[in-house]
């Protein structure tokens, strides 16, 4: 009980999303038991949810500069587009192992460069992010689909397909993927002098510049970092289809949004923490995967999504208000006491 306690009180956000998820999996283990609770089902949600629990992460670290990246779905496409081109090509098919190496590099070396085109104009040009971003969104898939003219490359290597469909003892590849890139990202994040240094950033910036840190270098990781979990995101698609699209993925880039604010972190920068991400992604897993055994449309999902997020938004705002009305009564009371 005192460690139940002591987690609620340093991580309330955490421990009320935990519940949340524990309610939410409870009522709709309970509205589709013959469905929802099946082996199955659990298994798909473990194959399905890391490609966005790690789109949410390449969000958070962008949002918790006070800034965001439009870019995450797009920038992941090409990447897996470049990849196929080696994986279906005669190297692929003579050289299959080596092929999926070199493909992997591809894939992580233009993820790379997305961030690192959106890091050079935010933070060396100084372009508001979400202007680069949604200009870079459209970039990315205009090369996308000039690329593959519109439609799908497949033929990849056998072994390419186990990395987003294959298990290891039993458990998820992409799972376990994800897991390893969750506890990289909270170090990173929460516990290393660069993480410091994004969180200050998203405070303040320019107080962060005149601390002596090198903030316009803090951005461009950041979005560099976005960039490469974009990607890898990408490849746990394409390999998972067995294909790549300009396409594929383009819906996780709201349900990022989504799921980061949902998860805790500001909009406005300089709070939140990975924990809180991860626990929110596995909510609207949960309840997307339950809406779909439903049969509810795939538009009227996206409704729910959009109205979870301006609810919390308009949430947080309340609150932020209420709170400084607060602060203001008692410094009005503490001044009239003297």
């Amino acid at each position: 009980m005192n460690f139940i306690k002591e987690m609620k009180s340093k991580h309330s956000s955490e421990f009320t999303l935990l519940l949340i998820f524990i309610g939410v999996f409870i009522v709709m283990g309970i509205l589709s038991p013959d469905k929802f609770l099946t082996s199955n089902n659990i298994k798909t949600m473990a194959f399905q949810m890391p490609e966005f629990g790690l789109m949410s992460l390449a969000m958070m670290i962008a949002v918790l500069t006070g800034g965001i990246n439009l870019s995450i779905t797009t920038g992941a496409a090409l990447s897996s587009i470049v990849a196929a081109f080696i994986l279906s090509s005669e190297f692929g098919k003579s050289s299959p192992g080596l092929s999926v190496v070199v493909a992997l590099a591809a894939c992580m070396l233009v993820s790379v460069l997305t961030g690192v085109v959106n890091g050079t104009v935010i933070a060396y040009v100084g372009v508001a992010p979400m202007l680069v971003t949604l200009g870079t969104k459209t970039l990315f898939e205009g090369l996308g689909l000039n690329f593959t003219k519109g439609g799908s490359i497949s033929g990849f290597p056998e072994v390419y397909s186990e990395i987003g469909n294959g298990t290891f003892l039993g458990i998820p590849i992409p799972l376990l993927l994800y897991v390893a890139v969750v506890i990289v990202s909270y170090f990173l994040f929460e516990r290393s002098a660069w993480g410091t240094e994004v969180y200050m950033v998203g405070c303040n910036e320019t107080a962060t510049k005149f601390s002596g840190i090198n903030t316009k270098k803090t951005l461009m990781l950041v979005y560099i970092y976005s960039g490469i979990m974009a990607g890898l995101a990408s490849v746990l698609i394409s390999s998972r289809y067995n294909s790549a699209k300009t396409d594929y993925g383009s819906s996780y880039m709201m349900q990022a949004v989504s799921a980061v604010v949902l998860g805790g972190t500001s909009i406005a920068g300089g709070h939140g923490t990975v924990a809180g991400t991860v626990i929110a992604v596995a909510i609207i897993q949960v309840i997307s995967t339950g809406l779909n055994i439903w049969g509810v449309n795939r538009y009227i999902i996206n409704i729910i999504t959009g109205g979870i997020l301006i609810a919390v938004l308009a949430l947080r705002y309340i609150t932020k208000v209420m709170e400084d009305r607060k602060k203001i009564k008692m410094r009005s009371a503490q001044s009239a006491a003297k």
